[in-house]
């Protein structure tokens, strides 16, 4: 898939929103990306995990013995990808602040690739990375649906993004005056 054919799922379930958002990375932005909505629609779901399960098998992994998600927005993504990769799917969950792998348990050495659904530092995959390989995982890659920095995030393992789309992003001290016009509103997901 291209990068417009990705936005043109976004668009298709009204999943691009503009305004004033304060992102999970705590940076600032005209426009959020709800997967969510694009997440309520399995169609939409499976058409764009199935791309990147694609893109995945294309750059040369071929076996996975697990596809990882960062609770709460990579288990859905992670999920469908996984199915599509042949691999039990799996996701690492916060604990006292830090990503864990709670639920499940891998053996030493295991490969694996996280699915993440937006990046825009690359900071919840990189936490993963960093969970994971204190178990002794071997983190091969990181997947996601779109990479929002247009590559310039470093998430610590290769990254396989399905579109880059650079969307501007600000720290809350540096906003354009359009933006600091109007309020902020935080639809993410980290704290929970």
């Amino acid at each position: 898939m291209k990068t417009e054919e990705v936005l043109a799922v976004f668009e298709s379930a009204g999943a691009i929103m503009h305004g004033h958002f304060i992102l999970t990375s705590g940076l600032r932005s005209p426009m959020f990306l709800q997967k969510a909505r694009v997440f309520m629609h399995p169609d939409k779901t499976e058409t764009l995990c199935s791309a990147l399960a694609e893109k995945i098998r294309a750059s040369g992994l071929d076996r996975i013995d697990y596809v990882v998600g960062p609770a709460v927005g990579g288990i859905i993504p992670a999920y469908e990808t996984s199915r599509h990769l042949g691999a039990p799917a799996i996701w690492v969950e916060r604990e006292d602040g830090k990503f864990k792998l709670r639920r499940f348990e891998i053996e030493e050495g295991a490969r694996v690739v996280i699915i993440e659904d937006i990046v825009t530092t690359g900071l919840s995959i990189r936490e993963t990375v960093e969970s994971l390989r204190e178990i002794g995982a071997n983190v091969l890659a990181a997947g996601c649906l779109i990479d929002r920095s247009a590559g310039a995030a470093d998430v610590g393992v290769p990254l396989i993004a399905l579109a880059q789309y650079a969307v501007p992003a600000y720290p809350a001290d540096q906003l354009p005056p359009e933006l600091a016009a109007i309020p902020a509103v935080k639809p993410g997901s980290r704290n929970l």
